[in-house]
């Protein structure tokens, strides 16, 4: 059996990519429902593979027990763009199809203060102008 791909939602936060992610669904069934992977390994792997404008790399592997969770990548550039893409895997099957790539750009730290961004510009225009 193949594992995956899993479905990934990304949000932005500064400095950083908030992700949830929903293991994939299993084709096995018992007593006429379907099991969640949960369910036949009661724990899985899962790999985040990050991609930016300095190239990929795969995040350490972790483990969860929960069929949606969320997990936070940090310490991010601001105002850049990063792409997520996830693989699952279980101890006794390897074979995992990892989701298609989620992009994001992560929030500008200014934006935290409401309207401080329109204001700083505002003031850096009037600056140029009377010099």
């Amino acid at each position: 059996a193949i594992l995956g791909p899993p479905e990934v939602n990304i949000t932005s936060c500064p400095n950083c990519i908030n992700v949830t992610i929903k293991l994939p669904a299993s084709h096995f069934r018992a007593k006429g429902k379907l099991l969640s992977l949960i369910d036949i390994y009661e724990e899985l792997d899962y790999d985040i593979t990050l991609k930016s404008q300095d190239g990929e790399h795969k995040r350490p592997r972790q483990r969860t027990t929960e069929e949606v969770f969320s997990t936070v990548i940090e310490e991010l550039y601001p105002s850049r763009n990063y792409c997520v893409s996830v693989g699952v895997s279980a101890s006794l099957n390897k074979n995992s199809v990892p989701s298609p790539w989620k992009c994001v750009t992560t929030d500008s730290e200014a934006r935290q203060g409401k309207g401080a961004v329109g204001q700083g510009a505002g003031l850096g225009v009037q600056c140029v102008l009377l010099v």
